[in-house]
């Protein structure tokens, strides 16, 4: 499925939760943990330190060490693709080549965030990137967290640099992904990054969806993607697809994205603990509405 050696990724990718004590410091016991049942339900990617990892509540040290121990964890049964995300190019590179030294199989790389750079200046932002580091990169377009899109233009641009193979596709907007495909098929595999999409993606030739709820239902994701890329069952596929939906839809426009993940994977039995301030943990009210919307996509 997805190589952890020549760099060919598909498939479900989990955008790694970061788990924490009560005191909200990183708990490496749960997190090798979280990684062995990823790796068990059949995850095909684990990507420590995105946004649902909260690596930007991180300190270099802790960063390091979470990439470490998810290399570690996973042992290479599955690629691992780091976050490198932060502000400054010279950041990011050090970030990505620490993350290369580890065996890490590729990175994934958001644009900076708060300098909101221009066209030009993200490009070449990450032909920086790019030419410091031997392995793949998966680009990030995130707009509505970095304040900066990576528009079909950026991306076709992006697409002629080395080691720039993927793209998580996070606007919301599936004419994103066709125009990038239509672009840059032969250069670019698209990820869907819209939890709410996933079956629209894979209908366009989206190879792989990078999703957050996947910490807490990773094999209902699995079955959907077997269902619908690999058999080419489209209505067994939406049935699918039918029963996470008001899980993913929850998750996706309720606001609380990262307060959500964590305290679903604790109803599922696999603890992760609070979010790290700013974020607070989901309240009673919300955990009863995770029930609800858990029984009608496990059952």
């Amino acid at each position: 499925m997805a190589s952890a050696v020549d760099g060919t990724f598909e498939g479900i990718f989990v955008a790694l939760a970061t788990p924490m004590t009560a005191d909200q410091e990183v708990h490496y016991d749960n997190l090798r943990s979280l990684v062995e049942h990823m790796i068990g339900q059949g995850v095909h990617g684990i990507i420590p330190l995105g946004s649902t990892g909260e690596y930007y509540a991180l300190g270099p040290q802790e960063r390091q060490a979470v990439a470490a121990a998810t290399i570690d964890a996973t042992a290479g049964r599955a690629p691992v693709l780091v976050g490198t995300n932060a502000g400054s190019t010279r950041e990011v590179i050090e970030y990505a080549r620490a993350a290369q030294d580890l065996g890490a199989s590729g990175i994934l790389l958001a644009a900076p965030y708060y300098s909101l750079p221009t066209g030009d200046e993200l490009v070449e932002h990450i032909r920086a990137v790019d030419g410091a580091i031997g392995i793949p990169i998966m680009l990030y377009n995130y707009p509505a967290r970095t304040g900066v899109d990576m528009t079909p233009d950026i991306v076709q641009r992006l697409a002629e640099l080395d080691n720039v193979r993927y793209i998580k596709e996070s606007t919301g907007d599936p004419s994103r992904m066709s125009e990038i495909i239509r672009r840059c098929g032969e250069r670019i595999s698209v990820f869907c990054g819209c939890d709410t999409l996933a079956i629209e993606a894979f209908e366009m030739g989206a190879v792989g969806w990078v999703g957050g709820v996947v910490n807490v239902i990773p094999a209902q994701h699995v079955e959907l993607f077997e269902k619908a890329v690999k058999l080419k069952d489209a209505g067994a596929a939406r049935e699918c697809y039918a029963r996470m939906r008001p899980m993913l839809e929850l998750m996706e426009n309720g606001g609380k994205y990262t307060q959500f993940i964590k305290a679903g994977c604790g109803i599922m039995g696999h603890p992760v603990g609070p979010p790290r301030q700013p974020l607070l943990p989901a309240g009673e009210a919300d955990i009863a509405t995770l029930k609800e919307a858990l029984r009608s996509c496990t059952a």
